[in-house]
């Protein structure tokens, strides 16, 4: 059987100083077709004389030369970077030395009483080292493109945070002189409070939008910082925030405290984040039809906080409930805002390590139920 030709001359080093056994190598490689040119050196100086001065495409070797042995041209090869393929071309060998110079770094072993095997040797060991080559190359590829992509990413994510900063200041203003104009005493249409109300009511969505890709980006771009927290605290502060909003009055707010057995520690900022969202859709999503309600169970181990929001509002279609963690995911046609809120809460929890489960039915009401990481130093 003839194998299959190179694209080009092979130039094989052999270290051996028996040239009787070099020139049967050469015979038995041209009976197969193989185009070659041998390179002969029979000690220590001229093998790295050789490996340094040419690029070699294949390395024989016999085991045992009179001051010089395979083992030591395996280790200078390994210690120069001279990673073409290495063969062993030798007489009888235990089983044991065989394996010992294949975990060196030897390719293959080839018994002097076998030569016919050493061109299918030779070619394999060349195919596995291609393929090892461009392995590597798309793994350098695919690492350069990672590389460039978190960059690109890294460079978004600074953008985005950036306009949506600096978009809040002059919004905040325009709201400061949209109260300015409705504490104007002069005489006008009452149409004009309409307006004020509709313009009032559009800067707060695009602000409450911009707030939330701002905590998006920051959450992205920042690692955790865990503090002893105070989770009742955090839940006060987010609860005075929202005070304010439509429907805050409507729903009676508890909070069950009786679980909280250890200090907590974790990143306060994050936490408040996911608060703010999870109690603004308790209160934006409650129901016209009954007294609204929501029950918030804190329990902390040493292990976790287990925070769960059950409130008893407009619940979740079973069809929707999948998709509600989805990034710009609106569901129902009270969803004002940008569908972040719950993409984000989500994120932020599984960026300190936690997770979120959510149940819920249409008509019947939601649970949350977070799980933080007690980073307890």
């Amino acid at each position: 059987m003839t194998l299959a030709k190179t694209d080009r001359k092979l130039k094989i080093l052999f270290l051996e100083d028996i040239m009787e056994d070099v020139e049967l190598v050469e015979r038995t490689l041209r009976k197969e077709g193989m185009d070659f040119e041998i390179f002969m050196v029979d000690n220590r100086e001229g093998f790295i004389q050789a490996i340094r001065g040419h690029a070699f495409d294949v390395i024989l070797s016999d085991h045992t030369l009179a001051q010089f042995n395979s083992s030591e041209a395996l280790k200078i090869c390994r210690r120069l970077g001279i990673m073409v393929p290495f063969i062993l071309v030798t007489g009888s060998v235990s089983e044991e030395f065989a394996i010992t110079r294949i975990k060196q770094g030897a390719d293959d072993y080839i018994l002097k009483s076998s030569l016919q095997r050493l061109p299918s040797a030779i070619m394999n060991a060349l195919g596995q080292r291609k393929l090892q080559s461009q392995r590597l190359e798309a793994e350098l590829a695919l690492r350069n493109q990672n590389e460039e992509l978190i960059k690109i990413n890294e460079e978004l994510d600074s953008f985005v945070y950036s306009v949506s900063h600096d978009l809040r200041a002059p919004l905040l203003s325009l709201l400061g002189l949209l109260n300015v104009s409705r504490m104007d005493q002069r005489p006008r249409d009452p149409v004009y409070n309409k307006y004020f109300d509709m313009m009032e009511g559009s800067i707060k969505k695009l602000d409450g939008t911009l707030k939330e890709i701002l905590d998006y980006s920051r959450n992205a771009r920042t690692e955790v910082v865990a503090h002893q927290v105070n989770l009742v605290s955090l839940l006060n502060d987010s609860l005075k925030k929202l005070e304010n909003i439509d429907g805050f009055k409507e729903v009676e707010i508890s909070v069950d405290t009786k679980g909280i057995h250890v200090p907590f520690f974790s990143d306060a900022y994050r936490i408040s984040v996911v608060f703010e969202n999870l109690l603004s859709n308790a209160i934006k999503y409650r129901s016209r039809n009954k007294k609204c309600s929501l029950h918030i169970q804190v329990h902390i181990t040493r292990q976790e906080a287990v925070v769960a929001f059950v409130d008893n509002g407009i619940g979740i279609d079973a069809k929707i409930l999948p998709n509600v963690f989805k990034m710009f995911y609106r569901g129902t046609e009270r969803s004002e805002g940008a569908g972040l809120g719950l993409y984000l809460v989500k994120e932020t929890i599984q960026k300190m390590g936690g997770s979120i489960e959510i149940s819920s039915h249409a008509n019947i009401g939601s649970t949350f139920e977070c799980r933080i990481p007690n980073a307890i130093p």
